[in-house]
């Protein structure tokens, strides 16, 4: 029985304040809509979490964007305008491109071009020649084939052992063999499906004409100037935080003579409930069951098994770097060099004022899907293998000594691209055809960086804005 009501009656209610949610609320209020948001946690941002620690700023979350589409410069300079410049687009420096791959008993650069990628020490003789007769090779017959089987066949086993994997367990702490290349990278396999060939599809995209929207996905690395945080507290004052619950529990969402009914509860335990004309959720995959439940287990289903790669991210103040080049955007760990990380990021090097004069900071992730048990770990033992990692791989002196270490675990961090993907996107398409005004979204569909959730909030709020408009 429900002892409180707070009823207010925004157009639209979003559920989850992560970048999803805030960016969709943030232009449905640009555009005149009214909306409130309801959050589980005590704080907004969902993932993206921005630490001080004297000098040094670091990320606990998600540590850069790509500028990939259009859609999230234009939101970044729409932000810049509405926070007065306190959230503005920082964008890593042409030295920060840098890719390095550990070998044997150090980091080598991950060739850039065709020249490279015949010359490095990387790939395999045969596999050389293989990745120049990559424009003649037929294309594959395999709707659901993986990245790994995909790139072996064009390129050849050593570029994914040297190239594709450690990519991979960079974007997705995932498996190549297991992703599904469609559903994980729709770009490369589009190249394929359409030109025949990846070499022979990027020129061709090179050469189409591009309007002055498309130039603004640059495709540069950006971050916020002074953290990623930034962004999400930039969009949430201008939503206004009286338009925000936070530490919400219990959220389940029904229909009542034609409109949406979201029940709650408060942060005090209070019953609450909202009506609006529009509900979108941006919540895991592993919560929909409960804050949707009349709709039938089998679409359910379909949508909550969606599998999360564990992740564990280790950041690491140096106050020193003993001359070390660190001018690169990481190095990646491919799993054939069996190493307990996956990959050490350089956000020093990217991004001004991460660490202080003379300094940098290190980004370590561990765990993925291949190696989940490392989430196990105790801290203790996780601080001797960072320890170890930055005398052996980042080559610092054995005197060397950290300012800090701060561990960060994520027990659902990134959603797993894999052949259930169809099921999954077919049960969100026709969840939403058959309820009128409840729109999915989040990162169980659509892609998992924050371009593509800024993108997917930019359509969702453009969906509704017409919709109301007609």
């Amino acid at each position: 029985m429900i002892n409180h009501i707070e009823f207010e009656e925004p157009e639209v209610t979003v559920i989850g304040a992560g970048l999803t949610g805030l960016t969709t609320a943030y232009w449905l209020k640009r555009k005149g809509i009214s909306v409130h948001i309801v959050e589980r946690d005590n704080r907004i941002g969902g993932q993206i979490q921005t630490q001080h620690n004297n000098h040094y700023t670091y990320e606990t979350g998600p540590t850069t964007g790509a500028v990939s589409t259009p859609e999230v410069a234009e939101l970044m300079m729409d932000l810049a305008q509405t926070s007065d410049n306190v959230c503005r687009l920082e964008t890593a420096p042409d030295a920060a491109k840098r890719r390095l791959i550990w070998k044997g008993d150090r980091f080598r650069e991950l060739p850039a071009g065709l020249l490279g990628a015949v010359t490095t020490p990387l790939f395999r003789f045969s596999d050389k020649l293989r990745i120049l007769g990559e424009p003649w090779r037929k294309r594959g017959e395999n709707a659901d084939e993986t990245i790994g089987a995909l790139a072996a066949r064009r390129l050849g086993q050593s570029f994914v052992d040297y190239a594709v994997d450690p990519f991979i367990s960079g974007v997705y702490a995932g498996n190549p063999d297991t992703l599904v290349t469609r559903y994980a990278l729709p770009k490369l396999y589009a190249l394929e499906r359409d030109y025949g060939s990846f070499v022979r599809g990027a020129i061709a995209k090179h050469k189409q004409p591009k309007s002055d929207r498309d130039r603004l996905a640059t495709k540069k690395v950006f971050s916020a100037h002074g953290g990623l945080s930034h962004i999400p507290e930039a969009e949430a004052n201008y939503i206004g935080m009286e338009h925000i619950s936070l530490g919400v529990s219990e959220v389940r969402v029904s229909q009542e003579q034609g409109a949406w009914l979201t029940s709650y509860k408060d942060a005090e335990g209070r019953d609450c409930q909202l009506k609006s004309r529009w509900v979108v959720t941006t919540c895991g995959a592993y919560s929909l069951p409960d804050v949707l439940p009349f709709v039938d287990k089998e679409r359910m289903q379909a949508i909550a098994s969606l599998e999360y790669a564990p992740v564990m991210e280790v950041n690491v103040g140096m106050p020193d770097t003993f001359g070390g080049d660190y001018c690169a955007f990481g190095g990646l760990v491919p799993t054939k060099e069996r190493q307990e990380i996956l990959g050490i990021l350089f956000p020093s090097a990217c991004f001004e004022q991460r660490a202080p004069k003379g300094g940098a900071l290190f980004s370590f992730f561990m765990g993925g899907i291949k190696h989940p048990e490392m989430l196990d770990k105790s801290d203790e033992e996780v601080k001797r293998i960072v320890t170890r990692c930055l005398h052996t791989m980042l080559k610092f002196p054995a005197s060397a000594k950290p300012d800090f270490i701060h561990i960060s675990r994520h027990r659902r961090a990134i959603p797993q691209y894999t052949a259930t993907c169809g099921q999954r996107f077919e049960a969100v398409k026709s969840i939403q055809e058959q309820f009128s005004g409840l729109l999915i979204g989040g990162n169980l569909r659509d892609g998992i960086g924050m371009g593509h959730r800024i993108t997917q909030a930019t359509d969702i709020a453009n969906h509704i804005f017409n919709t109301i408009k007609k």
